[in-house]
């Protein structure tokens, strides 16, 4: 059986699910593939895992690195888990490019060329946000590609971690995405790009510092 309960975080409300064995779903509310793997058949009580899913999350988001991993139970293919444990390794506010994630897998599976098109498709169908850090996945040269939950979200986890900005930016192509709206129309953002510190094709984070004004009150 699976059991379900909500998180309140400063990014928003989250959708926790976890069955007998362990955390199953972490997802953003309306965020790409929401609860997509949840059953129809669930129950909404917290459970061991869900509270201790709770205890995590409200270590990461004081600031502080959890010492500690909830046991996880994610549904997916053997690539999309040798993946997703490939993403558990990444340091605690630093950042892998999707390419560096797919030559770890060509280098494992012992053959000359992995696909980074088919990593990213693992990354963004991740049912364990924050906890599997996916929000920690660039794309070549430093490009913040798409979120599941929201770039803006994606800056903002990345800046709670404190990591290093300066070479990440933001495209014309990410600034299409949905979840981009509260970062694009933040007056943080829109003060910038008057400024002139932002080019038409390529904005860069390190100048905005993580649109402070579309992030919680940790900045």
């Amino acid at each position: 059986m699976v059991y379900t309960c909500k998180y309140k975080s400063p990014l928003g409300d989250i959708l926790l699910a976890a069955d007998e064995i362990g955390l199953t779903g972490l997802w953003f509310e309306g965020q790409n593939y929401f609860a997509d793997t949840l059953p129809n058949e669930h129950i909404q009580q917290e459970t061991e895992i869900l509270t201790e899913t709770k205890k995590w999350l409200d270590m990461y988001f004081a600031g502080e690195e959890p010492k500690f991993t909830p046991h996880l139970h994610p549904a997916g293919s053997e690539f999309r888990q040798t993946v997703w444990k490939i993403l558990l390794q990444i340091p605690y506010g630093q950042t892998i490019s999707y390419g560096a994630i797919a030559q770890k897998m060509a280098e494992m599976k012992k053959i000359s060329h992995m696909s980074a098109q088919a990593v990213g498709g693992a990354v963004g169908h991740n049912k364990i946000s924050i906890i599997i850090p996916c929000h920690r996945v660039v794309g070549a040269n430093g490009n913040l590609t798409g979120y599941a939950g929201g770039i803006d979200k994606k800056i903002s986890l990345l800046e709670l971690e404190h990591a290093d900005m300066r070479n990440l930016f933001i495209n014309s192509e990410s600034l299409s995405d949905p979840g981009s709206r509260n970062l694009i129309h933040s007056p943080y953002f829109q003060a910038q790009r008057r400024s002139g510190l932002f080019r038409q094709d390529k904005y860069q984070v390190s100048y905005a510092h993580s649109v402070r004004s579309a992030v919680p009150p940790w900045s």
